[in-house]
């Protein structure tokens, strides 16, 4: 071994090394301990060390094993082959290193020349020959230590080759066959150590069935072998005996490869993809199998199937269950729900990645190995269903049948192989290193340098973080390029394209949730045939947008409504450029388009208003009552003339409010408490302008007002409420009473005629006026006034609690509110009061719910719902809002906060109650934004369960989930109501 003399510094650093001085320090101690025949030549030997992963720690390791093992180590020195194998190494996996200093016997493996990996049928033999009939401690010491052996093979094979990336396959098979063959010799100890009769034990049948990288040939180095266990009876052995036996004998082979003994472990045995998970049986007989997956499987558990291959014990019942399982796989695509379930699995998959890690995940994480499996898988499923040509388990190969058979392009395809090789090779290396399962990238710079000289994929640690960030980048985008552009293929072709036919494409569209997949292949075609700029343009971005509206609740309502858009749209530049330039714009698009069948409406009649998108945080903001009354007072002024013209506009300016309030709504930037008053500014607004118009001829000096009620009073309106209201008029004394209740008639009507909208319906509810639906549609002030202080019943004095001025001549306004205080804030309410509010309540309840409708999901009237926290609160403000000054609101939530503050209601029944009116009334805006229509229940479809769930933010698949909510929450208020209210 060369010397300080001859080696300096400045050359170790060429050669790789970090540790200038320890490892010049530890050449000069080796040299002086031992003889001429025990040297390794650095710097007469340079392509060797350069080559090394980590030059360092190969120098500590063969100072280890010179100390542990100089005789083992004479022979491998003295051949300049094996040298090289030796330091390569130990350069790159310490853990083999260990091994050595543990076994230096294993050392002569190094004398061997380099092959590659062999046939799980060759292993096997080994791994027996080794064991040779033991059991115990004793065949898991042979049995591990020879596997060791192979694997340090299948290293050398690795860490020698040229180019790692095509080398994986070679190696990732090889590992896959290694730990088959231990499993098989693992069922052979088993076998020898079982308390059963021998004849008993050879006569049951076991088939251990590979599932995930291993079933696909493509382990890594240190991995979990995923397996499923399988027996059956026969003539001499009963089912239930046979599942006695094989379940020990399967219990027994796992504690020969895992258990502690002399030789670590190889890898956890993991059978947690059997029948029912860890709750399940650990082996159950092919026809429990079978039964399992006809009544009880998930989708998920077909798709892991897909990689399932026998792998050791009965070769025959192994073949006879990936026969009977086949079936059951390639049919799963058309199960409902297929694509969601494999979506959702993926989410899962990334949702439990803790937050530390998910930045350096080769695996799990964005960019990782997942995407490009489950992209992969998710095509096979796909088509393999009518093409057994692409029925294959490895990924690559995977990738390669559906290159061939037409459904994944070719340039995608030839960006795909290198990125998922890489990936695998560092996910590799970093095993390899230290024998740990991990797939964590290293964010020591050190680690991180090793690992770019090991893979041969970079020449520094910051190169090799800088190109694994761009694959992530491009691994990112394979779903989009790799499952959706080819659907465009299938109408217009261009170079380059894959080209699938009608048929494949109606395939794919249905597989990710179209429901009407020929209809959604008609649209594609109208959007992309063409050589127009706007067709170039659609045809770059429909694979994305088709991904985004898939992953919406009702991608076949958001193409069409696209296409609609498009069409009115398409050749506007703006529009295009939008589209191309923003991708947050064109994806709250997509999102609008598929949660919300009622803006989807109004943009067909807004369509410019998709601008506001590219924009949100300003154009999509509720616009101040001051900025809406501004624009309908002009809007009033210019077109005085021609009345029916200017209602016109003041009808569009609200339909395009309520969609500015909608589509914020849809994306999260409008919560319930902010949507209630922006929406009653917009009716106002309205009102304000139609009440300009419909006073035209009205004589002058008449006062006119609009008493907003209800909800609407409360400024808690939602999308689809009615706008409860009363009309009041008063008249000077030169008008003539009769004159001046004509004209007020007039002015209603008008009202009414003036902002009927059959586009954005506009109700205008006046039952809630004196003596109900018998009485006039208008008073005086002074009518009121004689009406409510002789004739008011209770309820009426509940109903004027959210009376609140809303639109007209100020002054009236203001003195109606205070007439209607004397009504509504009584200094007294008798018990005899308190009896009839209560037993008008249970009326409402028993009378007023529709035939038919369950009270637990009537959002209005049902059990813990809005009216129940309403009366609550009005019973409370009829009691003590004369008394205590924040009663006196007409908001539920300002009142409710006030009697908790004072006392009245506890803070945690407050919360329950707060809590079950912002649930119902979420929801209920959320039915009409979903469907388009007004409605009370929350339904019992599941698909319209999962729309109104999307609308509220939870994430895809929680159609129960909401359900579940919504029937707690209100369940809880309702038992506050019962207690407090009724006293119950």
């Amino acid at each position: 071994m060369t010397g300080r003399t001859t080696t300096s510094r400045s050359e170790l650093a060429r050669l790789g090394f970090a540790e200038l001085s320890e490892s010049l320090q530890r050449i000069a101690d080796l040299e002086a301990r031992f003889g001429s025949d025990l040297q390794v030549p650095v710097s007469d030997a340079p392509a060797l060390w350069e080559s090394t992963a980590d030059p360092d720690g190969a120098l500590r390791a063969l100072e280890r094993l010179l100390e542990r093992a100089p005789d083992e180590l004479r022979p491998v020195l003295a051949d300049e082959a094996a040298t090289e194998r030796l330091v390569r190494l130990l350069g790159a996996s310490v853990g083999l290193g260990e091994f050595l200093h543990r076994r230096p016997a294993e050392i002569a493996l190094l004398l061997d020349p380099v092959t590659e990996p062999w046939s799980q049928e060759r292993y096997t033999e080994s791994l027996l020959a080794a064991i040779d009939g033991a059991t115990g401690e004793d065949a898991r010491l042979r049995l591990r230590v020879r596997y060791r052996r192979h694997l340090a093979q299948i290293a050398l094979f690795d860490v020698l080759n040229v180019s790692p990336t095509e080398a994986f396959p070679a190696v990732a098979a090889g590992l896959a066959d290694l730990a088959g063959a231990a499993l098989e010799a693992a069922v052979d100890v088993a076998r020898r150590e079982v308390p059963f009769p021998a004849a008993d034990v050879a006569a049951t049948p076991l088939a251990v069935i590979a599932m995930g990288k291993a079933g696909a040939r493509e382990l890594n180095y240190v991995s979990d072998v995923d397996v499923i266990f399988v027996t059956e009876p026969t003539d001499t052995i009963g089912t239930d005996r046979a599942v006695l036996i094989s379940t020990r004998l399967a219990i027994a082979a796992t504690h020969a490869i895992t258990d502690l003994a002399a030789e670590p472990g190889l890898w956890e045995v993991d059978a947690n993809l059997r029948p029912e998970g860890k709750d399940g049986a650990l082996v159950r007989t092919l026809d429990s199998h079978v039964a399992y997956y006809e009544r009880w499987a998930k989708e998920w558990e077909f798709q892991a199937l897909l990689k399932a291959r026998p792998i050791a014990g009965s070769a025959d019942l192994g073949e006879r269950y990936a026969a009977a399982v086949g079936p059951f796989v390639w049919n799963s695509a058309k199960r409902p729900g297929f694509v969601e379930s494999v979506q959702r699995m993926r989410e899962r998959v990334t949702e439990h990645i803790p937050d530390a890690e998910v930045d350096r995940q080769l695996k799990l994480g964005p960019g990782g190995l997942r995407d490009v499996e489950f992209t992969v898988q998710l095509l096979q499923l796909v088509h393999g269903r009518d093409d057994e040509s692409v029925r294959v388990r490895s990924t690559l190969e995977a990738m390669d049948a559906l290159t061939d058979a037409g459904y994944v392009g070719r340039p995608e395809a030839a960006r795909f192989g290198p990125d998922y090789a890489l990936l695998r090779v560092l996910e590799h290396r970093i095993q390899l290193r230290r024998l740990q399962r991990t797939h964590l990238m290293p964010s020591d710079e050190e680690e991180l340098r090793v690992l770019a000289r090991s893979s041969g994929l970079a020449k520094s640690a910051s190169a090799l973080e800088t190109r694994w960030r761009g694959v992530k980048l491009e691994v990112r985008g394979l779903h989009e390029r790799l499952f959706y552009r080819p659907l465009l293929s299938a109408v217009a072709a261009s170079d380059g394209d894959i080209v699938l036919t009608s048929d494949q494409a109606v395939d794919r569209l249905g597989a990710i949730g179209f429901a009407d997949p020929a209809g959604a292949l008609s649209h594609i075609r109208a959007l992309t045939q063409g050589t127009s700029r706007r067709a170039a343009i659609q045809r770059n971005l429909l694979p994305v947008l088709l991904r985004w509206m898939a992953e919406g609740p009702a991608p076949d309502r958001a193409l069409l409504a696209f296409r609609r858009l498009s069409d009115t749209l398409g050749e506007s530049s703006w529009f295009l450029r939008m589209l191309r330039d923003s991708s947050g714009a064109a994806h709250s698009l997509t999102t609008v388009l598929s949660e919300s069948a009622f803006l989807s409406g109004l943009l067909e009649r807004f369509p410019e208003a998709v601008a506001w998108l590219d924009e949100p945080d300003t154009l999509l903001r509720p616009r101040p009552i001051e900025s809406l009354l501004a624009e309908v007072t002009a809007t009033t002024a210019r077109h005085g003339d021609d009345v029916d013209g200017a209602a016109a506009l003041v009808r569009s300016a609200r339909r395009r409010e309520t969609l500015r309030l909608g589509m914020a709504a849809v994306l999260g930037q409008l919560d319930v408490d902010a949507l209630g008053p922006a929406l009653s500014d917009v009716t106002e607004s309205t009102l304000a302008g139609a009440l300009t118009l419909a006073r035209r001829d009205a004589p002058d000096g008449l006062e006119f007002g609009v008493i907003a009620m209800g909800r609407y009073g409360g400024r808690e309106l939602g999308f689809g409420s009615d706008a409860d209201v009363l009309y009041v008029y008063r008249a000077p004394a030169d008008i003539p009473s009769e004159q001046a209740s004509r004209a007020a008639q007039t002015i209603v009507r008008e009202l009414a005629r003036l902002t009927d909208d059959a586009i954005h319906p506009f109700d205008l509810d006046i039952d809630l006026r004196p003596e109900g639906k018998n009485g006039p549609v208008v008073r005086t002030l002074d009518s009121y006034g004689a009406y409510y202080a002789r004739w008011s019943l209770t309820w009426e004095a509940q109903a004027l609690l959210r009376a609140r001025g809303a639109v007209g001549d100020q002054q009236l306004l203001r003195d109606f509110e205070h007439l209607a205080d004397r009504t509504r804030y009584p200094d007294h309410i008798d018990d005899q009061e308190v009896r009839e509010v209560r037993r008008i309540k249970a009326r409402v309840e028993s009378e007023r719910l529709p035939r038919g409708a369950d009270p637990a999901r009537h959002l209005k009237l049902g059990r813990g719902s809005l009216s129940d926290v309403e009366w609550f609160v009005q019973l409370l403000q009829l009691q003590h809002a004369l008394t205590v000054p924040g009663l006196r609101t007409t908001s539920t939530l300002e009142a409710l906060d006030a009697a908790t503050e004072a006392g009245f209601v506890g803070a945690e029944d407050a919360e329950r109650l707060g809590a079950a009116w912002r649930f119902a009334s979420r929801t209920r805006s959320a039915l009409v934004l979903w469907s388009g229509k007004t409605t009370d229940v929350l339904p019992v479809d599941r698909i319209q369960l999962e729309g109104v769930a999307r609308l509220m933010e939870y994430p895809p698949g929680s159609a129960s989930q909401l359900e579940d909510d919504y029937l707690g929450v209100t369940r809880r208020a309702r038992q506050v109501f019962e207690r407090e209210f009724y006293g119950a």
